[in-house]
């Protein structure tokens, strides 16, 4: 199981390093496969997100399962960076060379989570795990500026909601080791939700719709009383979302 993990991570890490050599351009006369479950190791065993358990801070073991669950988002992260360079075709170089710097991002991140991981005595896969984000990329999966919309914009710039939290919460006790480390995923997440906000925008204008009431549109018809917030205003804001979006997600949340 860990040689799976590792040979995902490091040929992700060689495939954008030949992405930027210019080893690999972006024309394939292949047909796209239809989108199917996401290949992942044996563990963690994937249970619904209700089913995750939940543990404080005070001990190592919570604080490993904290991280772990990070760990796990990081993983799947790469996964969806490449479903979004692999499915949607046709489009601008700059697409592609975004996403393939995100799953490059994504695979440091993991690294890094799954070496502090194992700094507490644990290893990638020793706590349950949930499988919502690939959920999302399975219903998005035939429409380009769908996935900008649900997936960077809703579920992954979730993390810049509560990682500020989750790292405060850390400090408290003392963790500066882990905190460390997610500073570097924030600042790197904001670039991340802002490339789908960038891409969602892009879609938007193509076909003549109004980027905010789409939006609008998408979370109403695919989050109904799954919206959660409350959301950082000053991080979202940076990684692309307008007032109006953000107080759409707040009046749905509160309807949650």
């Amino acid at each position: 199981m860990a040689d799976q993990v590792a040979e995902k991570v490091s040929l992700t890490k060689q495939m954008a390093q030949q992405w930027r050599n210019g080893v690999y351009g972006i024309v394939s006369d292949e047909a796209v496969l239809p989108i199917g479950e996401v290949g992942h190791p044996e563990k963690p065993l994937l249970v619904s997100p209700a089913k995750v358990p939940r543990r404080g801070l005070g001990s190592e073991e919570g604080r490993a399962a904290l991280i772990h669950a990070v760990t796990h988002i990081e993983f799947n992260a790469i996964n969806l960076a490449w479903d979004a360079v692999y499915r949607f075709r046709d489009l601008p170089k700059q697409y592609y060379a975004d996403w393939v710097r995100v799953a490059d991002e994504e695979a440091y991140h993991f690294e890094l989570l799954s070496t502090r991981l194992k700094t507490l005595g644990y290893e990638y896969g020793d706590f349950p795990a949930h499988n919502g984000l690939w959920s999302m990329a399975q219903k998005t999966a035939d429409d380009p500026m769908v996935r900008m919309a649900l997936v960077p914009r809703v579920l992954e710039a979730r993390g810049l909601d509560v990682t500020p939290g989750m790292m405060t919460r850390l400090k408290k006790v003392g963790d500066d080791e882990t905190v460390a480390i997610l500073e570097i995923i924030l600042r790197d997440e904001i670039g991340h939700v802002e490339i789908g906000s960038r891409w969602f925008k892009y879609f938007c204008d193509e076909r003549a719709l109004n980027s905010e009431e789409t939006f609008q549109k998408l979370i109403d018809d695919y989050f109904v009383g799954k919206l959660r917030g409350p959301f950082d205003y000053e991080l979202r804001q940076q990684a692309g979302f307008s007032i109006e979006e953000l107080k759409g997600m707040e009046k749905l949340a509160s309807q949650s």
